[in-house]
């Protein structure tokens, strides 16, 4: 019971928790499933995309993968309107970045700009937090390929392998045996298609 304090986004509860963050997890453990694998040669992304009615027209509305840069993409998990803005605001910064340096921007440099604007949506008064999580596959000169995982709270991780969406735990669980940073894009990708079937992480 959260006896009113998730009436506003600053508010603890008396055990210390955010009920409008919590919300917005929420929202994402219904979305449909994306799984994420860091290999030596590249990233994987995989995305399940979750119909709700036969009658729904599958359209670019119901996407899970979005590229933002020509070295960074990601996945998408969550409210679809969130992340579209989150998107948009990721594209912009991308291409002030590199009109300004001549360079593509860093990915890990992008991921902590845009979960800054994710938690400072958890801080004020009037906002809600972002409904949304993402995971960002991407390259730069500095740190080759790399997985990133961002939630709802602003904050963000490197990652092996990370999956969001429903029945994440399950999954990240069922890719625990054998993964290795050290495994290439092919193997990888048939680990991902095999030891990992979406299937097994619907309701």
């Amino acid at each position: 019971m959260s006896r009113r304090y998730d009436s506003r986004t600053t508010i603890f509860s008396p055990e210390g928790r955010l009920y409008q963050v919590e919300y917005a997890m929420e929202a994402i453990g219904n979305a449909g499933a994306a799984i994420g694998i860091l290999a030596r040669d590249g990233v994987i992304l995989v995305g399940e995309k979750k119909v709700t009615s036969k009658l729904l027209q599958t359209s670019r509305s119901t996407e899970k993968m979005y590229k933002i840069d020509d070295h960074l993409a990601c996945a998408v998990a969550g409210i679809m309107s969130d992340a579209n803005i989150l998107i948009n605001t990721a594209r912009v910064q991308a291409q002030r970045y590199t009109f300004s340096y001549q360079e593509p921007m860093p990915v890990e440099q992008l991921v902590q700009s845009l979960c800054d604007t994710k938690q400072g949506y958890t801080q004020f008064g009037g906002l809600r937090p972002f409904g949304v999580s993402f995971l960002f596959a991407g390259w730069d000169k500095n740190y080759g390929f790399q997985l990133y995982m961002s939630d709802p709270s602003g904050n963000y991780s490197g990652w092996k392998a990370a999956a969001i969406g429903s029945g994440f735990p399950e999954s990240l669980i069922m890719m625990a045996p054998g993964a290795s940073w050290m495994e290439t894009y092919n193997s990888a990708h048939l680990r991902s298609k095999d030891h990992v079937p979406l299937e097994q992480l619907l309701d």
